[in-house]
C-alpha cells in the first residue's frame, strides 16, 4: 500500500528451518541512509507512541515483533497501516504527522532514521503542525 506521506516496503526475507532472516540496507532496501536506529518496546495496554512530525528526517518503521498500526497524517489526508511483518517496513516522508497505536503483547517497533536526533527537528504540537503542512501545500 502506497500514499503521499507513507509506503509498505517488502524486505528480503531468507526463510530457513532454523529460523528467518530479513536483512534492511541502508541505499538498498531502505531509500536512505540510516544515520539512527531505535526501537519502541513494553508499550503499555492504551498507550499511544509518536505524535510527532520531522522537518526534515525520514523513517522506516518496521514491527520486528508483535504488531501496531501507525496513522500518517500529512495535513489534508490521514492513512492507518498495520504493521505485523518483520520482513515489512513503513517508508515515511518528511512532514507526515505520525502516531503509534494498539501495540500488541511483546511488540518491537524499530525505527531506522535518515539523520541523528535533533529536537529542531521535531514538531510536536499539533496546530502547529497544522500551519506548517499548509504552508508545505501552498508551496
Amino acid at each position: 500500500m502506497q500514499n503521499k506521506e507513507g509506503k509498505i516496503i517488502d524486505l528480503i526475507r531468507i526463510t530457513d528451518p532454523r529460523g528467518n532472516l530479513t536483512v534492511a540496507e541502508g541505499m538498498k532496501d531502505v531509500p536512505f541512509s540510516i544515520a539512527r536506529a531505535y526501537w519502541v518496546y513494553d508499550v503499555p495496554a492504551g498507550e499511544c507512541r509518536g505524535g510527532h512530525a520531522h522537518k526534515h528526517c525520514r523513517s522506516f518503521i518496521i514491527a520486528v515483533s508483535g504488531s501496531f498500526t501507525v496513522t500518517l497524517d500529512d495535513g489534508r489526508e490521514r492513512h492507518t497501516f498495520l504493521l505485523n511483518h518483520p520482513y515489512q517496513g513503513l517508508l515515511v516522508d518528511t512532514g507526515v504527522w505520525r502516531t503509534l497505536d494498539d501495540f500488541s503483547s511483546g511488540a518491537v517497533c524499530l525505527v531506522l532514521a535518515s539523520d541523528p536526533f535533533s529536537e529542531e527537528d521535531y514538531i510536536r504540537d499539533y496546530d502547529e503542525f497544522k500551519k506548517y503542512a499548509a504552508e508545505r501545500w501552498l508551496k
